[in-house]
Order: structure tokens, then sequence, then C-alpha cells
């Protein structure tokens, strides 16, 4: 009785185990692919208006993008940022991206999670 106590205890560990590497696993992906976004041109251009490490021919209209956690220590501030600047600065030049549908809400998550791991 007791040794399958163990081996229940054992194989909840290691399924929890197996879910953290999944979900590591997932959020590397998560960034790499928000990278890729951001530094399209097609979507997410902040090369455009920003310096970002990794990208060329950055822009210098707006803020370089770098300690983003201590910038923004609540990620849900970050992505409200993206997915619409113009409702913290109505004369912001950064364009709405979820509002005008330029990303979908998982691109922008993914960006978030890109430009939040800077």
């Amino acid at each position: 009785m007791k040794m399958s106590k163990w081996i229940s205890t054992g194989a909840a560990v290691a399924g929890f185990a197996v879910a953290m590497v999944s979900s590591s696993v997932a959020m590397a992906g998560d960034i790499e692919e928000g990278k890729a976004l951001a530094f399209s041109k097609k979507k997410g251009n902040c090369l455009g208006c920003h310096r970002i490490e990794g990208g060329a021919q950055a822009g210098d209209i707006a803020p370089p993008i770098l300690m983003m956690k201590y910038r923004y220590p609540n990620k849900d501030e970050l992505r409200a940022q993206i997915w619409d600047a113009t409702a913290a600065n109505p004369h912001s030049v950064m364009p709405p991206f979820g509002r005008h549908n330029i990303m979908t809400d998982s691109e922008i998550d993914k960006v978030t999670e890109f430009i939040y791991s800077l």
C-alpha cells in the first residue's frame, strides 16, 4: 500500500516536471515567433521606429527596446501598449496593432513575450 502511494507521488512529480519543461519550450518558441513578427516589415515592423538588439537598420523615432521588465513590471500593461498605444497616449505614432487588426491576439501575445524578454 505504501509503495503505491510513493509511485503515485513520483508519477505526479514527474508529470509536473514534464509540464514545466513543455511550458518552457513553448515559451521559448513564442519568444522566437514573437521576434520574427516584431522584425517583420509586414507585421510588427518594430525596427522601423525602435532599436532592438539583434535587429538591423533600426529606427530612432521611439525609445530603444531594452530593460522591459523594469519599464513594464506588469506584462499586461506592455501588451496593452502594443495592442493600442493610443489608449495611453492619443498622440502616439505607434500603430494600434490590435485595434487595427494589424496583428492577431495570438501574434500580439508572442510579440509581447519577445519584447518582455529583452
